[in-house]
């Protein structure tokens, strides 16, 4: 990691000293301030949103990839600064980029996507987790929107880390730097070396695009997914005891490598989200959605059954 004023540490492989506790009640200091990160390309549609639930912040950067729509105006129009990634291959990417950058001029760094909303509650609570002295990471949860309606039941994301002190965290590097031409992390995880919490309050994510272009997004993640798959596959299964880990990025890993040896996982996905998780009660929209889950996981078998077949073919 790159140095960064007082607060800069040296990162770790992997969470130490994690703890699952109630932020105490004590107060560090009331001029502890926060750097928002914004990661986007062609975001109109979303990026003034997600600004305007983030005014509260001391600093907002947005890193671009070549936006040819308003993204720039927008976001300077909102007071961020604005900055061009320009992504010549390899590692890092851009969120990452910009943590280590030494942009962040604040001690504490919220991560976010352009699509993503930090509601009232969620800001109050982040404003006051950042007073305290004993934690260095927050995970939060997404309240995730799909065609104007709450997946309350269909779809829970996992905890993400989002909200940690500058200097002491960045995203793991899963050495997937040319599949799928991606120039930000997609499902590689901040990884905080100190002790973390989890916030009760969620993250919106909400996007304004219609359903065709998100259709077109899962199809790009569905290849990515299938070529980081055929490398997951290759890997042995993590010890058990990360099952029962503290640490959820830690849980939920060893949960998807299991899932990932099981037969008829599209199936499987529809009749978890659909039945197993209530996606009933979500109406019409939890159905769409979960057939439209189950669709993504039938897309990504089908490229790795692809890929083999080509290399089948080669030899």
């Amino acid at each position: 990691m790159q140095s960064q004023s007082n607060w800069t540490f040296t990162i770790g492989t992997r969470l130490k000293n994690s703890a699952w506790i109630s932020v105490p009640s004590i107060i560090e200091s009331n001029q502890v301030t926060v750097t928002v990160i914004i990661a986007t390309k062609n975001e109109e549609q979303n990026l003034r949103n997600c600004l305007e639930s983030v005014k509260w912040a001391d600093q907002l950067i947005v890193v671009d990839s070549g936006s040819t729509d308003r993204t720039r105006e927008i976001a300077e129009e909102s007071g961020a600064h604005f900055h061009v990634f320009e992504y010549g291959g390899g590692w890092p990417k851009k969120r990452n980029w910009a943590i280590n950058s030494g942009l962040a001029k604040h001690p504490w760094i919220l991560i976010l996507d352009a699509d993503e909303r930090v509601s009232a509650s969620l800001r109050d609570e982040i404003q006051a987790a950042v007073k305290t002295a004993h934690f260095d990471g927050y995970y939060i949860k997404w309240k995730f929107i799909f065609l104007g309606r709450w997946m309350k039941h269909s779809w829970s994301h996992g905890w993400m880390m989002r909200l940690f002190r500058n200097g002491k965290g960045e995203y793991e590097n899963l050495n997937m730097t040319d599949e799928g031409g991606w120039d930000a992390e997609v499902h590689e995880n901040i990884v905080v070396e100190g002790r973390c919490k989890k916030l009760s309050n969620c993250l919106d994510h909400e996007s304004s695009h219609d359903l065709h272009r998100w259709t077109q997004k899962q199809n790009d993640f569905s290849t990515w997914n299938a070529k980081r798959r055929i490398k997951q596959l290759d890997s042995p299964l993590p010890a058990l005891h990360h099952f029962f880990s503290d640490d959820p990025v830690k849980r939920r890993k060893w949960m998807k490598a299991f899932f990932l040896r099981l037969p008829g996982k599209p199936l499987l996905i529809f009749f978890y989200l659909y039945f197993f998780k209530m996606g009933f009660l979500d109406g019409l929209a939890g159905f769409y959605f979960c057939s439209l889950r189950a669709c993504h996981e039938l897309n990504i078998n089908a490229k790795v059954f692809e890929n083999q077949q080509n290399e089948d073919s080669s030899n």
